[in-house]
């Protein structure tokens, strides 16, 4: 019995979503909340099976990385909106993504590193219960700003610089 040779498909035929989920790893449940969601297309066939264009394949793969990286899905569709539907996203493309979400995960890095030098010290939330708090936050000062912690910064992933401690917040060491 002969070896079976590999399909050799052109760069415009369809792909069923069994061949996409094998050849991205996804599972079909996961591409038909991708369709949903509009983040990938399908088009019908007459017995109203789905079918993908090749490029389908890079959309998926960028939401797959994004993922890793912990992109939200909101911002994901967001870049996907961008792109144009009728072709595969260029290097160009994935220059400009990665470049915007390269400043995302540069702002996530300063807040984790400072998070960790604030540690040990106080995690911030004014509870007082901890014997440290009273230092950080004498007299439970942070509650009138709010539940939650207060001497943890936001960082603006524009500025890569940290926002102001909420008012009542002694200054970060």
């Amino acid at each position: 019995m002969p070896e079976s040779e590999p399909v050799m498909r052109a760069p415009t035929d369809l792909l069923s979503v069994g061949e996409v989920a094998a050849r991205t790893g996804v599972a079909v449940s996961a591409l038909h909340f991708y369709e949903r969601e509009g983040l990938i297309s399908s088009v019908r066939t007459a017995g109203n099976q789905r079918r993908y264009a090749r490029h389908v394949l890079r959309r998926i793969a960028i939401i797959r990385v994004a993922a890793r990286m912990g992109v939200p899905l909101a911002e994901v569709a967001e870049e996907l909106a961008s792109l144009p539907a009728d072709r595969m996203p260029s290097r160009r493309d994935w220059e400009r993504i990665s470049e915007h979400w390269r400043g995302k995960l540069e702002a996530r890095r300063l807040e984790i590193e400072r998070m960790e030098r604030e540690l040990t010290g106080c995690i911030g939330c004014g509870c007082l219960s901890l014997g440290t708090c009273r230092v950080f936050n004498p007299g439970d000062a942070l509650s009138v700003d709010g539940p939650g912690p207060r001497l943890l910064p936001e960082i603006d992933p524009n500025s890569l610089d940290p926002v102001a401690p909420a008012a009542g917040a002694p200054p970060a060491a």
